[in-house]
């Protein structure tokens, strides 16, 4: 999982004048870096100031997929496998290093990413295949990664649940990860599934203030809710592991020692954290954010990420882009050092590593390729995540 991002020759500035949305967390629908040519909005006068844009309506598309699990050889990941039942995310979370992979669909990392689902609805199905493999080797799936399993298309679709039977069934272990309480609905399976050491949860907890959440993550879950979900969690014996991510100078990170003593109260067993990404258009997106909502700190925010990374937007060289570098990274470090030790959340957890995989075995039942999703295979169909 390579992100190939330390370009940032790729200069997009921001649009002046944005306003953020309701409910939303880019504010623009900022073109891919793949686009051709450029549009920009441009005010001829015509249209009134108190005249507001129609708020943007999520549409969720249904893909079919050729392949379900991906593979990557990052040396700062902790698990080499990993599934996401969708594309995009409705949670809107604007520091989201996985907004530009929108930009390979034709769709825009900004807007489009949290409104533009796309649901892989034959997921279950194609894992089935996949796991029944001859050479597949079990190795802890890291579930809901890169876009969020529990978004709230999740409610109707299920996928996110049915991939967890699937993998129950097998008894091969999965670590999630979530900013929705809506895994609370799965703890039937994951409790039965952690008593065999085969499941954890990590929640993502970036700041304990519900104003900045709202315009950070706008759809997620509120920081409250979240703690509650941790303290749920653990009551069904499920381990839970808390990222607190992305540490946002003079945005989060004042929150950084407040969040481990509540997540301590809360049951959490451990914690890791990254310093906030920006790679290709998420940095252009959150320059804009900055200067909707927190216009007084903007250039001081930036200065700070600048600082910890080698005076630019971001460096996705591995060891530098999950913690950055200098002395505001060394401080950030030092910090969470002395916080997590103090209070006992030093423990690495059970979200992917100590799971056992020893007791998988192949699914019994084999769906066989629709037709459908045959014809998808057949034509070359890319799966990206």
């Amino acid at each position: 999982m390579s992100d190939d991002e330390n370009n940032q020759e790729h200069v997009m500035l921001p649009p002046p004048s944005l306003k953020a949305q309701k409910g939303r967390g880019a504010v623009s629908n900022l073109q891919g870096r793949f686009e051709v040519h450029a549009r920009e909005a441009y005010d001829d006068g015509w249209e009134r100031e108190e005249e507001e844009a129609a708020p943007w309506k999520t549409q969720v598309t249904d893909e079919l997929c050729k392949s379900i699990l991906s593979r990557n050889a990052s040396p700062d990941l902790p698990f080499s496998v990993s599934l996401n039942p969708y594309r995009g995310c409705e949670h809107g979370c604007i520091y989201c290093f996985a907004r530009p992979t929108h930009s390979y669909l034709g769709l825009s990392p900004g807007m489009d990413f949290e409104s533009k689902i796309f649901a892989k609805v034959n997921a279950p199905e194609v894992l089935r295949r996949e796991l029944a493999k001859a050479g597949y080797e079990p190795s802890s799936i890291a579930l809901g990664v890169n876009t969020d399993a529990y978004q709230p298309c999740e409610r109707e679709r299920k996928l996110t649940r049915r991939v967890l039977e699937v993998l129950q069934e097998c008894q091969h272990p999965v670590g999630l990860i979530t900013k929705s309480s809506l895994i609370e609905r799965d703890i039937d399976i994951l409790s039965a599934m952690a008593a065999r050491q085969q499941a954890g949860v990590a929640i993502t907890l970036t700041t304990l203030d519900p104003a900045i959440a709202r315009t950070l993550e706008p759809r997620a879950a509120a920081p409250a809710r979240r703690l509650r979900t941790i303290r749920t969690l653990t009551d069904a014996g499920i381990p839970v592991a808390v990222s607190v991510a992305p540490i946002i100078p003079f945005v989060t990170e004042p929150d950084l020692e407040r969040i481990l003593e509540a997540v301590k109260e809360a049951g959490a067993v451990s914690a890791h954290y990254t310093v906030l990404r920006l790679p290709w258009e998420v940095a252009p997106l959150f320059h804009q954010w900055l200067q909707a909502h927190f216009p007084e700190r903007a250039q001081r925010v930036m200065n700070r990420v600048r600082e910890m990374r080698g005076g630019k937007d971001y460096d996705s060289n591995f060891g530098a882009r999950m913690k950055g570098e200098g002395v505001w990274a060394e401080l950030i470090r030092q910090r969470f050092k002395i916080a997590t030790e103090r209070l006992g959340l030093t423990g690495r957890g059970s979200r992917f590593h100590n799971m056992d995989a020893s007791q998988f075995t192949r699914p019994l039942v084999v769906p066989p390729l629709g037709t459908r999703a045959k014809a998808a295979a057949d034509a070359g169909q890319l799966d990206l995540f």
